[in-house]
């Protein structure tokens, strides 16, 4: 397991998947699943639909800035470069 997931691991609410880590959040009335890819050094965010159980990829764009700003904040904290949460895939 890479040493960034594990690192992201131990933040609030985070769990290591192999070579990703995951976070689930709530904003309002949305729901989302963020995920850090440590090989591509990307970030997904997930819109995650009333039952739970499907979700569909979002942009950034439309994804609230605290909630952003959050994720940048935990990936500093893990020794991430919080730039990665901007990269366009």
């Amino acid at each position: 397991m890479d040493e960034r997931v594990e690192a992201l691991a131990e933040r609030d609410g985070w769990q290591a998947e192999g070579f990703a880590a995951r976070v689930h959040y709530q904003g309002g009335s949305d729901y989302y699943s963020i995920e850090f890819y440590a090989p591509s050094e990307c970030v997904l965010y997930w819109k995650v639909k009333g039952d739970g159980e499907t979700a569909v990829p979002v942009g950034r764009s439309t994804v609230p800035d605290p909630l952003r700003e959050r994720i940048r904040q935990d990936l500093a904290e893990a020794g991430v470069d919080p730039e990665v949460e901007s990269q366009s895939l």
